[in-house]
């Protein structure tokens, strides 16, 4: 059904970070992160954060700041359980992505946590052994207007995060109220990693 993909696409997966590639990925700023428990239920985080939070340790070993989110743990859950992880990397503007596949842990070393440069330090780091990794070609971001103000004009009416809880709790919470408590809350919350330790 599928014709047979150019070898050069075969053949651009390598086990290691080339150069390029390596200041691909420590000049992002957001990344989508894959991973799975132990009886194979998968989850997708993004994880964002100025240019650094990842960082390139040598040319097989990433570190992924854990910087504050919900408080679910399902990607440092999953981590523990099976050590596996994917990693879409992605610079807002450019429509080709970095994918990593590898294995993972979750670290708490002062020397490696204190080496982003971060405001503030963060509590673990996502290690990562690269596997596997290559850009991926541009076609889904294009195709999907990802980057063009048009796409994003055209698509307004999309519910928001605070239309979706109103919608999934019968009403219990009315949007606007979530709404002003989601914008208070990640404005303190962004503020307060902003500030130094």
């Amino acid at each position: 059904m599928y014709r047979e993909p150019h070898p050069v696409v075969v053949d651009k997966e390598k086990a290691v970070i080339d150069e390029a590639t390596r200041t691909f990925v420590e000049r992002a700023t957001f990344a989508a992160v894959g991973t799975f428990d132990e009886a194979g239920a998968a989850d997708v985080s993004p994880r964002g954060g100025p240019s650094g939070f990842i960082r390139v340790l040598d040319e097989r070993r990433l570190l992924i700041a854990d910087l504050g989110g919900n408080n679910r743990l399902d990607t440092i859950e999953n981590i523990i359980a099976t050590g596996q992880i994917a990693l879409l990397i992605v610079h807002p503007g450019k429509s080709e992505t970095v994918r990593v596949n590898g294995r993972a842990c979750i670290t708490r070393d002062p020397d490696l946590l204190s080496g982003f440069g971060l405001p503030r330090t963060p509590v673990t780091a996502i290690g990562v052994e690269v596997v596997g990794t290559f850009i991926h070609c541009a076609k889904a971001f294009m195709r999907s207007g990802m980057w063009d103000p048009d796409t994003w004009a055209a698509l307004t009416d999309a519910p928001d995060a605070a239309d979706i809880i109103e919608c999934q709790t019968g009403g219990a919470f009315a949007a606007q109220v979530v709404r002003d408590d989601l914008a208070g809350g990640y404005a303190e919350a962004l503020a307060w990693e902003r500030s130094s330790d």
